[in-house]
């Protein structure tokens, strides 16, 4: 007679660990001497101006308010490095160097007036079609925004559950923002990012989620998911 065997139930799988999201505070850097006239990008040696020392004075201050920051990051030119200078004082971290967080390289029309390249057929396009424009000799806006996710995701991840602030530039910004927001990059032109406003995601193994968006004044405290 054949022994009765009892099936063993299979044991479930360990439900993944919640974890809690890295808060990323993204900064543009302060206003320069040539902020609304010229197209900087990448090319060295702009510093900040009065105001925009004033002004990342300012989002220091702000910052400060936050029970906790774990890490400061910035892009490698001067005008980002000057602003999370006294952001990093404020904190008591020194700020990192990370060429992630680097200004979109606009090719030829880097230094170029603002006033010409609005005249310039391709300026629509820039305006209204950015995912099939590349800068001549430069990045496309696709490969920004790629560029700027996998830098924050790759920071956030250093930093789980904690705070980081993250200082880059006008465009990297926008289409960080638009990717969170679960907005296509050829809207991105449509999300405002003043000089030294805050940006905030709440960053996840689950994603990204926008907590605020060109932030310019008021507490930071309460920057987290509903």
């Amino acid at each position: 007679m054949a022994r009765k065997t009892t099936a063993t139930p299979a044991k479930k799988a360990a439900a993944p660990k919640h974890q809690k999201p890295t808060t990323v505070l993204l900064v543009r850097h302060g206003t320069t001497p040539t902020t609304g006239k010229v197209l900087p990008g990448r090319a060295p040696g702009l510093h900040l101006a009065d105001d925009g020392v004033q002004q990342a004075e300012r989002a220091a201050e702000r910052i400060a308010e936050v029970a906790k920051v774990d890490a400061v990051y910035c892009s490698p030119l001067e005008r980002a490095k000057e602003t999370a200078a006294p952001i990093g004082k404020a904190v008591g971290m020194r700020p990192k160097v990370d060429r992630g967080l680097l200004e979109c390289d606009f090719g030829d029309w880097t230094g170029a007036e603002l006033k010409k390249l609005m005249k310039l057929p391709e300026w629509r396009t820039v305006q209204k079609a950015p995912s099939t424009f590349r800068f001549p000799n430069g990045e496309s806006f696709t490969e920004m925004q790629v560029r700027i996710v996998t830098a924050l995701d790759r920071l956030r991840a250093q930093h789980p559950g904690g705070t980081i602030v993250c200082v880059s530039h006008a465009d990297p910004i926008k289409a960080a923002m638009a990717h969170a927001l679960g907005t296509h990059i050829d809207l991105f032109q449509r999300i405002v990012i003043s000089t030294c406003s805050i940006s905030g995601i709440a960053w996840s193994t689950d994603g990204p989620i926008a907590l605020t968006v060109n932030s310019t004044g008021g507490s930071l405290r309460d920057l987290t998911p509903s």
